[in-house]
């Protein structure tokens, strides 16, 4: 599923074919559209398309070029649109020095003014910033916006800008630009912000994508979008939909979040087994902390699955690159059930891969790594720093000040029996990355950095 999160359905170019577009979009696999008004004919527009389609929600304000024309009775009428259920965002509002078809002190007033309106409704805001360097990031933070959430759309800023957008809790939100042979920067952007902090639009009739470039566009072509997204994270199509609507459901609360955690679920073209949400370490960047979701999948287990039912979840394999034990807790905790599964797996032809914080022998209190000789092709083990005491700092492991040596003792003996041993640390401030690849060249295994907010 895809969701276009910002659409201008109710414009008048789709006044002689709306029906045909909107259908188009849902056979092409569009789930959900927001349909934003720019304008107060606009606003109106979207809530009456909202209202008469199930799968369609409106979001509502004033477009900065339209600010110079607002009235006490636009922001009456505002608030009496506000009151519709299938409202989920404010917007699009913010500022345009570009054209400036308002002037710049009325485009600062009125954005401040609807900012006050919003946080009345407690609703994300859907913000147009153009040439505005990040003069509208430090509007909202000054007028302390930023629980509502929201998203920059279309965005057209830099790489800097983007970051103070992500860390200020925003979405960055990519339209058919995305696909233009030279929009290198926002390319760059995408690759270089984390998906989870990512959604996808048309703005529609607007900016159609490359392989539709001059003609008008429409909901059905977000999957262009999608497509050359998936293209530079490295993700798959399906991975794509799957998180941008995870994302976009999130912000505009427009659909219940699946409860249920999963015990497989796919990521590009691996699958992933979560045996258990218990782990021995309390890292201080495990995302388990702050969500129950990696890259749009729930991994909270309510109870931790057996052997039979983990070959079952699997089905066939080679079906995937491999098969990675590797979910929200410690897979070594549970190893009779890691060498069950394994063993069905490599019986089957599949190739399989343990991430592990390296504690499994404090586990056990003893060396499981030969069990796991012709079972395990590969394993990605948490070095996680370059001495002990940031070791302990940052891990906090249930063993003690001892775990990090045996975390090093743990790598030397996965190179015995394991024929692909890594092993990965966390890029942070305070971790020596040269010396942890000294570390692990010492060890003769290659070293991954994982990034900090990037997980999956």
């Amino acid at each position: 599923m895809l969701i276009d999160t910002h659409a201008h359905l109710e414009m008048e170019p789709f006044d002689n074919d709306r029906e045909d577009t909107i259908k188009r979009a849902k056979d092409t696999g569009v789930g959900y559209i927001i349909t934003v008004g720019s304008d107060l004919k606009g606003c109106k527009g979207a809530v009456e398309l909202a209202e008469k389609h199930g799968f369609i929600y409106a979001s509502i304000g004033i477009h900065p070029h339209e600010v110079k024309d607002i009235t006490d009775e636009t922001y009456s009428t505002i608030r009496s649109l506000l009151k519709n259920k299938k409202v989920v965002a404010y917007g699009e509002i913010g500022l345009d020095y570009h054209y400036e078809h308002s002037p710049k002190d009325i485009q600062i007033k009125r954005f401040r003014e609807q900012i006050q309106i919003a946080k009345e409704y407690n609703l994300p805001l859907i913000i147009h910033s153009r040439d505005a360097k990040d003069e509208a990031v430090r509007i909202i933070k000054e007028e302390k916006a930023e629980r509502l959430g929201g998203v920059f759309h279309c965005f057209g800023g830099d790489l800097g800008l983007a970051k103070k957008v992500v860390d200020m809790g925003f979405y960055i939100s990519f339209s058919g630009t995305l696909t233009f042979p030279k929009a290198l920067e926002a390319q760059n952007i995408a690759r270089e912000i984390p998906i989870e902090s990512i959604l996808i639009e048309t703005d529609c009739p607007y900016l159609a994508p490359q392989p539709v470039r001059g003609k008008r566009n429409e909901p059905a072509y977000v999957k262009y979008v999608a497509e050359r997204l998936a293209e530079l994270k490295g993700l798959t199509f399906d991975d794509i939909g799957r998180i941008t609507s995870f994302n976009a459901m999130n912000l505009f609360k427009i659909e219940r979040i699946a409860e249920e955690g999963k015990i497989t679920y796919p990521i590009r073209d691996s699958l992933y087994l979560n045996l258990t949400n218990r782990c021995t370490s309390s890292c201080v960047f495990c995302v388990r902390y702050y969500t129950d979701f990696v890259k749009g999948h729930n991994l909270r287990l309510k109870k931790e699955p057996g052997a039979k039912e983990l070959i079952d979840a699997i089905g066939d394999p080679k079906r995937y690159k491999e098969i990675v034990f590797c979910g929200y807790g410690e897979p070594l905790i549970r190893l009779d059930v890691v060498k069950e599964v394994a063993k069905a797996v490599k019986k089957k032809g599949g190739s399989v891969r343990v991430d592990t914080n390296g504690h499994g022998n404090l586990i056990h209190k003893k060396n499981i790594l030969p069990e796991l000789k012709g079972l395990v092709d590969s394993i990605s083990i948490s070095l996680d720093a370059d001495d002990a005491d940031k070791y302990y700092k940052i891990c906090q492991p249930a063993f003690g000040r001892e775990t990090y040596k045996a975390v090093i003792e743990f790598i030397k003996e996965a190179k015995k029996v394991i024929p692909d041993v890594t092993a990965t640390v966390v890029r942070m401030p305070e971790i020596d990355i040269p010396k942890c690849e000294e570390i692990a060249s010492e060890l003769g295994v290659k070293l991954r950095v994982r990034e900090y907010n990037v997980v999956g």
